[in-house]
């Protein structure tokens, strides 16, 4: 009854009503269009075209699903006529003067993910996935499950998230998407196997640490020590035999830890020395990186790093340039 009050109410032009409908699904509708889309500034975006569209089409609403579903189907729509309008953003060139790094293993085919704050998480995932979802909430949004998302199709995209994240039967989905329950089985038989090929066996990807736990914050003293102190050795020894780095949106990629530690020994060379301050980022722990590299006393940014953990060892490592760092309430620089 409540309900339904508000949506009268807010079909005779009440924002407040409205705004009461919609504000409790906000926060995960944000993280599904990230899901989507792969950029936290596109997510928002997407999400303000979505309570617009919903706003202007409330007449439109029959009440045959709910609310939250609704918003769900405008969302994953506006993401994909997104997808589908958006131009293909070019690799950035190396962007630090006077390091030159090392040859790269690879250059990675994703290079504009962005990292999601988890700041925003808060409230997302209050929603219980429903009974086909076959991926943890929190997982889905690790940035080796988001890596391997963003090379799917943008339709099969959609349907992994809305049927393996969410959980919704596949006669919802089609009617999200205005298809057939045949089309959209097909589509998630296709993502399903593209991500098997991308992902470790029976696993989303790395399982993230539990936020504050005595063997994150172990974790945690150890890098900052050996980082801060530039001790390549002791940096590598906390690596996996084979982690990866990577860093969008530039797009050389380092494989193993010997290739890893040179790139490392070059960023460290010539004394530079860096200070880290401890952030989180897609459900895993994250790091502001602040560099001496000038005479100025100065520490400035060098960009934001996030850490992949497997057992008490990184798995890979993920750095993002200095854009970032205000949407986690870090400043471009540092005082000396």
């Amino acid at each position: 009854m409540e309900t339904a009050d508000l949506m009268a109410r807010a079909r005779a032009g009440d924002g407040d009503a409205f705004r009461e409908l919609t504000e409790p699904h906000r926060r995960e509708l944000q993280v599904h269009c990230y899901r989507m889309l792969g950029s936290l500034h596109d997510a928002e975006d997407a999400l303000q075209n979505t309570l617009l569209a919903a706003w202007q089409g409330l007449d439109r609403f029959e009440g045959r699903a709910s609310i939250r579903t609704w918003l769900y189907r405008i969302a994953t729509n506006q993401c994909l006529s997104t997808l589908r309008s958006a131009s293909r953003r070019s690799a950035k060139e190396w962007d630090m003067p006077h390091i030159e790094p090392p040859e790269p293993s690879s250059l990675g085919e994703i290079v504009w993910l962005e990292p999601y704050p988890d700041a925003l998480l808060e409230g997302a995932m209050n929603a219980p996935p429903g009974p086909e979802a076959r991926y943890e909430q929190t997982e889905a949004i690790s940035l080796a499950f988001m890596t391997a998302l963003q090379v799917l199709p943008a339709r099969q995209r959609a349907v992994l998230i809305l049927r393996e994240v969410l959980g919704y039967p596949a006669a919802e989905v089609a009617e999200m998407l205005d298809c057939t329950v045949e089309a959209v089985t097909s589509a998630l038989k296709r993502a399903r196997a593209a991500l098997r090929s991308r992902l470790p066996a029976g696993a989303q990807g790395p399982v993230p640490s539990t936020p504050n736990s005595p063997a994150e914050q172990a974790l945690v003293t150890k890098f900052v020590r050996v980082y801060q102190s530039g001790d390549v050795a002791a940096l590598v020894a906390l690596l996996t035999d084979d982690v990866r780095l990577s860093m969008p949106p530039i797009p050389l990629e380092y494989h193993g830890r010997d290739v890893v530690g040179r790139f490392f020994a070059t960023i460290f060379g010539a004394g530079r020395e860096y200070h880290l301050v401890p952030t989180r980022a897609n459900g895993q722990l994250a790091f502001g990186a602040y560099g001496r590299f000038g005479g100025d006393g100065i520490r400035h940014g060098a960009g934001l790093l996030v850490l992949s953990v497997t057992g008490n060892r990184i798995s890979a490592l993920t750095r993002f340039d200095n854009d970032v760092l205000p949407w986690f309430g870090l400043p471009h620089a540092l005082p000396g």
